[in-house]
């Protein structure tokens, strides 16, 4: 890629923390999940699950395969297509992150295990290409096997840190699902065992996540535009450009330039691609990193407006406000700063 923009794109992200739970359901079993902050990681080690989201077709992911939702979006995990599901705040409540679960689901059927992680980041970091990821990704066994230390660490990840103690059985739901819950939290602090290994496990899953982005990027990018977006020779050079150098006076046409495109081809291959105009990509990652610099810094208006490419101070207020809804002094009272 080029510049590896793959790395521009997820460094702001600051992950913060993960929750991680080990699956042992047998069949019939449904799930339910809200649409989460913060992305979310399924790895089926034995079995397969069947993943629903709203407005696509049914996906079935089997042993070794894994399924990435780069937005935490809202989706049902089952052993079968169309099964009647309960609501995972039933079966695991109180996901705190730097914490681990253990959930059976019991059943007469065939068994999958899974391992499952939540991890945080801060939402405003998030730069615009990666807003526009797709909802989910599927890494069939090809694409794990792709990235060696990816299908490794997911074994071991998957195989570790047993967890005992009383258990907290919940009661059957709707689909005859039957939840248990470890109670115990394995990463230090009230309650944990092992000093340290909230960040292990942090450390392990964000490497789990590039890993897992980076493999769909090697064999998705054929049927996902955006991935496409990455790695086009041309297209990749200018989002590169808005990603890291968002300051400079760009346009339409000195993008082009810089992508050694003429103006309308590069103009039509960055819509098909990334979802949208150059210009209103590079006023995204704009208004991305000063509302950043709002929350995070002390600076004056001035300051940030030249930072994120504005000449006019109020120029940079009008724009803000048009974008976020709110003026930078608003926006910057709101989250306290």
């Amino acid at each position: 890629m080029n510049g590896d923009l793959l790395s521009e794109l997820l460094a702001p992200l600051r992950l913060r923390g993960v929750f991680h739970s080990r699956w042992a359901a047998r069949a019939p079993w449904g799930v339910a999940g809200e649409r989460e902050s913060c992305a979310l990681l399924h790895y089926v080690q034995e079995g397969t699950c069947v993943v629903e989201t709203p407005g696509a077709e049914p996906v079935v992911v089997g042993a070794g395969e894994l399924a990435v939702f780069p937005h935490g979006a809202a989706h049902r995990l089952a052993d079968a297509p169309g099964r009647a599901a309960v609501p995972l705040e039933s079966v695991l409540p109180g996901r705190v992150p730097g914490s681990m679960r253990r959930v059976s689901i019991d059943g007469p059927g065939a068994l999958t295990t899974m391992l499952c992680g939540g991890l945080h980041y801060e939402a405003a970091a998030a730069a615009p290409l990666y807003r526009a990821l797709p909802q989910v990704l599927v890494l069939d066994r090809a694409a794990v096997a792709g990235e060696p230390l990816l299908g490794d660490l997911l074994a071991r990840l998957a195989t570790g840190w047993d967890t005992t103690g009383p258990e907290q059985t919940g009661g059957r739901g709707p689909a005859g699902v039957r939840g248990a819950v470890d109670g115990q939290d394995p990463a230090g602090g009230p309650g944990g065992r092992d000093p340290g290994l909230e960040i292990v496990a942090l450390r392990a899953f964000e490497l789990v996540f590039v890993l897992a982005l980076r493999a769909a990027m090697a064999s998705l990018a054929e049927g996902e535009p955006v991935l496409r977006a990455l790695r086009h020779p041309a297209v990749g050079v200018a989002l590169l450009a808005v990603q890291t150098r968002f300051a400079e006076p760009w346009t339409v046409r000195s993008l082009a330039a810089e992508a050694g495109m003429s103006r309308s081809a590069f103009a039509a291959a960055f819509r098909e691609l990334v979802g949208e105009a150059p210009m209103r990509h590079l006023t995204a990652r704009r208004m991305q990193e000063a509302a950043r610099l709002l929350t995070e810094t002390a600076l004056p208006h001035t300051g940030i407006a030249r930072r994120v490419g504005y000449r006019s101070t109020v120029g940079f207020h009008l724009a803000f406000k048009q974008w976020h809804g709110f003026t930078p002094g608003e926006y910057r009272r709101l989250a306290g700063v």
